[in-house]
């Protein structure tokens, strides 16, 4: 039986990968079997980094509304203040108040002063 040259199918899968890990470092970018290992570990820690992206999101957007519902009103708490706004059921999330605090605090304070009353 004659020898049967592989074709080009191979390499070209290679070369896929190799442009996925092409800025890794060290054999982790030459490798082929660590390459590999490399992309599951990547895209496994890229998909476990989304949720928790968005939870430090949300952790900063609740300090930041309660540094300043601290800072001025003193009988005031972050929960007291989420707690009226369910009981009035006004449709603002914690991001757009954290944007409020940052961007407009007047408009902030209006805002938890008529809740609060």
């Amino acid at each position: 039986m004659t020898r049967i040259r592989r074709g080009y199918i191979a390499r070209r899968r290679r070369t896929k990968i190799r442009l996925f890990a092409s800025s890794f470092r060290g054999a982790h970018s030459r490798l082929t079997r660590t390459i590999i290992q490399q992309k599951i570990k990547a895209l496994f820690s890229a998909y476990r980094d989304r949720d928790r992206h968005k939870r430090n999101l949300r952790r900063l957007w609740v300090t930041r509304i309660n540094a300043v519902i601290r800072e001025n009103m003193a009988f005031c708490s972050y929960s007291t203040l989420i707690n009226n706004l369910y009981k009035k059921q006004l449709l603002l999330n914690r991001k757009i108040l954290a944007q409020l605090v940052i961007l407009n605090k007047n408009c902030f304070y209006l805002i938890s002063n008529d809740i609060i009353k």
